[in-house]
């Protein structure tokens, strides 16, 4: 008999990820379409709607038909694969590039609060602090996604297929069942007991009472109803009728003040993006605000202001990741910060001096606040608005082709609370909102709060060169402007995600007068303990972010397009190794 034991156990429920060795993976490239996701199954997802549109599809005066559609599919798909991080109960904003007209559109869908809500209710309710807890069940906002869909496939799309063509995948994948991957058992199996506790339906997103371990299939079959709902009724079967009625009775079973009209009368709002022109070549593309895509925008052209006041030297010749590249980059973004905590809110509601932000004059006067020697201990946000302006004075990818989509939840499943027979929990985006009446983004009824999900675009003079995402709350525009400096070195899609990233401490907007920029930067593990050490000399509170530690630094995506010598146009896409996805091309 073998003296050699097994320990299954062990095998059943393996390390967690992100502890054990690193891999490589390659750039993924296509002369048609391709997906790039953060689940595999929702990579397939998108890949099967493409083919339905043929090579017409990418044909080069209209590269962009079904990519709309394609994009709605994978991003459905991934609340059934991955519902710790997005869905139906959450929100959703989307950047799209037009080839035919060579522009960028963009799509808001984002809920509001109930009209009913306000600070001085929460305050009666005996609620002290800042802002709203992230399991409050008013901190739930109408949830944007489901009217993001339907809009995307009907405006955006390509006119081939329906919202229940698109949601046909996923519907699929929700009823017989999918294997549960590996980060996304882990996020599962952290919110378990948050689950079990934020409603009477917990067991709708659990196996057996359980989180899923990796490789265990779970059925959603209420998350395929609710999506058969929205497939047959379009945004009445989320907005009005059985689905709406589940959740206004959650929310009020647990002193919440949303009403069936909140839901009935959310709409999509198609915006105009906001941009920022870097090197006078490379545009890049945020929604605006509510979003926090301005952080980004704000702190690239911080960044192009050191070089060009002579500040720096310029960022191409310092040694990536080094601590003199590092340490530029994080105060431009704590700077970026102070300013979006302060001034973005709903710009239906409140004046947001966006121009004045991006202004060069402005940031220059940012960029001179920055020494290239050690950090800036007092971080506060600027005043762009000359007197004569009107403005408050008191002090969440997923791409397909020439589409960003990025939707999802803050802090995990969000409040975790899911709605009688729905399979989908509700979002807290309300927790984005300042308890404050002085502050520009304080609640207010019918109101859109400060929000994490931000798509990217970019583009080289008029023509697409990049459609990217990194997820993680705080950590997005971060990731956004680290990834793209990134790409402007010569990096492969794949090397710019591979590539280890910092993440300061970007918290709450309501956190104090000037917001929560705090000292705390995350550096990931594969930059040296020795660059570390130099950025505390500077004075950062620089720490390594090790194993799990690293879920911190987000998840991206990006699709990059390219053009061969002889004119050919192909694509080339990046998957974050932090995530369980990959990119995928249509054959």
């Amino acid at each position: 008999m073998s003296k050699i034991k097994i320990d299954w156990d062990k095998i059943a429920k393996p390390e967690p990820v992100l502890t054990r060795f690193p891999s490589r993976r390659s750039v993924v490239y296509s002369s048609k379409g391709i997906v790039s996701a953060s689940q595999p199954l929702a990579v397939e997802a998108g890949l099967e709607i493409l083919r339905k549109g043929g090579n017409a599809v990418f044909n080069l005066n209209r590269p962009h038909e079904l990519a709309a559609d394609a994009a709605v599919a994978t991003s459905a798909a991934l609340n059934v694969t991955e519902p710790c991080s997005c869905g139906i109960g959450g929100d959703a904003f989307c950047l799209f590039y037009d080839a035919k007209s060579k522009t960028v559109k963009a799509l808001n869908g984002s809920g509001r609060s109930p009209q009913k809500l306000d600070i001085e209710y929460l305050r009666k309710r005996g609620l002290t602090g800042s802002a709203i807890p992230l399991t409050d069940l008013n901190a739930v906002t109408v949830p944007g996604a489901a009217a993001a869909w339907v809009d995307t496939v009907e405006h955006l799309g390509s006119g081939k297929v329906t919202i229940a063509d698109v949601l046909q995948p996923a519907i699929r994948l929700a009823e017989q069942g999918v294997p549960v991957s590996e980060v996304t058992s882990l996020s599962w199996q952290l919110s378990e007991s948050l689950i079990k506790s934020a409603s009477p339906n917990g067991d709708e997103m659990l196996l057996n009472g359980k989180a899923p371990l990796p490789g265990q299939i779970i059925q959603l079959p209420h998350l395929a109803q609710t999506f058969r709902e929205v497939a047959t009724h379009g945004k009445d079967g989320f907005y009005k009728g059985r689905v709406a009625q589940a959740i206004v009775d959650l929310i009020q079973s647990n002193g919440g003040v949303m009403e069936l009209d909140d839901l009935a009368n959310h709409k999509t709002t198609f915006v105009d993006p906001i941009k920022y022109t870097y090197a006078d070549d490379v545009t890049l593309y945020e929604c605006p605000p509510n979003g926090q895509g301005l952080t980004a925008l704000i702190a690239l052209g911080i960044l192009e202001n050191l070089q060009e006041l002579g500040i720096i030297k310029p960022l191409l010749e310092m040694e990536h990741n080094s601590a003199e590249y590092l340490h530029v980059m994080i105060e431009a973004l704590r700077l970026a910060f102070a300013d979006s905590l302060w001034y973005v809110t709903d710009p239906e509601v409140e004046h947001i001096p966006v121009e004045k932000l991006l202004s060069k004059e402005y940031l220059a006067s940012r960029a001179k606040l920055i020494d290239p020697l050690k950090t800036n201990p007092n971080v506060v946000h600027g005043n762009p608005v000359n007197s004569s302006d009107t403005y408050p004075i008191s002090g969440e990818t997923h791409a397909a082709i020439s589409k960003a989509i990025m939707q999802g939840f803050p802090q995990g499943f969000g409040t975790a609370a899911i709605p009688k027979e729905c399979g989908f929990t509700l979002q807290n985006r309300g927790s984005g909102f300042v308890l404050d009446e002085k502050h520009p983004n304080a609640l207010k009824g019918n109101k859109r709060p400060y929000h994490t999900i931000i798509p990217a675009m970019a583009t080289r003079g008029d023509e697409l060169f990049l459609s990217y995402g990194v997820m993680g709350g705080y950590m997005q525009p971060q990731g956004h402007v680290q990834v793209l400096q990134g790409m402007l070195r010569g990096y492969t899609p794949q090397a710019a995600l591979d590539s280890p990233r910092f993440c300061i401490s970007a918290g709450n907007p309501g956190a104090g007068e000037a917001g929560s920029v705090g000292s705390v930067v995350e550096i990931e593990e594969g930059i040296p303990l020795e660059t570390v050490e130099k950025l505390r000399e500077m004075g950062h509170d620089a720490r390594q972010a090790l194993g799990l530690a690293r879920q911190v630094m987000g998840r991206g995506q990006i699709i990059q397009k390219l053009r061969d010598p002889s004119g050919h146009l192909a694509w080339a896409a990046g998957s974050d190794p932090r995530a369980d996805g990959h990119a995928s091309p249509q054959i």
